[in-house]
């Protein structure tokens, strides 16, 4: 039998929309002696995750933990837990998460309702007044930071539309936890998911949730069993809170890694992370457009740490990823739906949004865009260090 080398991956810069780099001290809490997940060392670790959770999504929600699975399993987790047969929802929809967010309502029993806007903009607050043309609804819903597109929706607006409605308000921070602004209490939000992958710099495989009191109220309220066993959270929270009931075998070692990652974020402030982000992101995006390059979203709709630039006429997609990957080791994203072949999205999230990064994207892209016979417009490291400088 032949034998199986001992696997050594290469060492890429990721770059794209996620996952991003894991921070290096995340990485070697991954490597420390696994527990038992009813052992009380490690049902203190779980404590603390929910505290600096809460902290994370600006809450006091008590229901606030990870899912066991990644940021698609923190979806379905809100939705199949909220929504019985028959319930209606309201989608917000312009990329691909909003997209998925329609399919599992759908197939957790729900009337939806698309409120549709175009892909690189972010909805008006409007659309989902007009949408729900006067009827009740469940559960308004929208992404926060749609990774698809690299937008960054408004929230606090959508509270008073979800009150009218007689609705929860149901969040996707998948792409925003740890990098944007994110204040759940503050625009009183009712249910949200993310992941671990984005600006959390962790690897992916767990999904924080949260929800509030008013939510709970509904989960308290079925009538219907829960569609999921494994996500049913009258099940997942007995574990993650005072009774300790056996539900799964916990990813003990995943949670040493968020763990680690959310203490990461509050040592250095979620304000300071925050600026962090923007700064880098707007070095980026001056980068870009002076070697020539255009950001699909408008500035006040975009998200730092993940933007979305259209590729040029005459430039192949998948050879200047290509050219990235092996000449750079560095890893960007190419586009999704109606911008596959028509945009670059390139993230800088968690650990991976720093200065090095910003440059060594800008040069490698113009060595890339060189080899199609693009010729950037200006420099662009000079245009970035302007930011950095003023």
């Amino acid at each position: 039998m032949t034998k199986v080398p001992q696997l050594t991956p290469p060492r890429r810069t990721l770059l794209g929309p996620g996952p991003s780099d894991v921070a290096p001290s995340v990485l070697r809490v991954l490597a420390q002696p696994t527990l038992g997940h009813l052992d009380p060392v490690f049902l203190e670790i779980m404590d603390q995750i929910r505290s600096m959770l809460r902290t994370a999504f600006q809450t006091k929600n008590p229901l606030s933990f990870p899912m066991s699975g990644t940021g698609s399993a923190g979806m379905e987790t809100c939705l199949v837990n909220l929504i019985e047969p028959g319930d209606r929802v309201l989608v917000g929809v312009c990329g691909v998460f909003g997209t998925r967010m329609v399919e599992v309502a759908k197939r957790a029993g729900a009337e939806v309702v698309a409120v549709e806007g175009e892909w690189g903009r972010a909805l008006d607050p409007e659309a989902f007044r007009t949408a729900a043309a006067g009827r009740e609804f469940k559960l308004l819903c929208t992404v926060h930071a749609e990774t698809s597109t690299g937008v960054s929706q408004p929230v606090a607006p959508l509270r008073a539309i979800a009150d009218e409605l007689g609705a929860l308000l149901l969040l996707d921070c998948v792409t925003s936890l740890g990098g944007t602004p994110l204040h759940l209490d503050d625009w009183g939000v009712d249910a949200v998911y993310s992941g671990t992958q984005k600006c959390l710099s962790c690897p992916p495989g767990l999904a924080p949730v949260s929800f509030s009191s008013r939510a709970q109220e509904a989960l308290a309220a079925r009538t219907h069993p829960v569609q999921s066993w494994y996500l049913d959270l009258s099940l997942v929270g007995s574990y993650w809170g005072t009774d300790r009931a056996y539900h799964h075998t916990a990813p003990i070692n995943m949670l040493y890694g968020l763990h680690e990652a959310l203490r990461l974020v509050l040592d250095e402030g979620l304000e300071a992370r925050w600026q962090r982000h923007a700064l880098h992101g707007r070095a980026l995006v001056a980068g870009l457009e002076a070697m020539g390059l255009a950001p699909i979203v408008p500035e006040a709709e975009r998200l730092p740490q993940l933007t979305a630039v259209r590729i040029p006429d005459g430039v192949d997609d998948a050879r200047v990823r290509r050219h990235l990957l092996e000449q750079f080791d560095l890893e960007i994203g190419g586009g999704l739906g109606p911008m596959k072949g028509q945009a670059w999205r390139i993230g800088l999230m968690g650990t991976g949004s720093c200065r090095k990064n910003v440059s060594l994207c800008l040069a490698a892209l113009a060595s890339a865009l060189g080899a199609e016979g693009f010729r950037p417009r200006g420099d662009a490291l000079a245009a970035a260090a302007e930011v950095y400088a003023g």
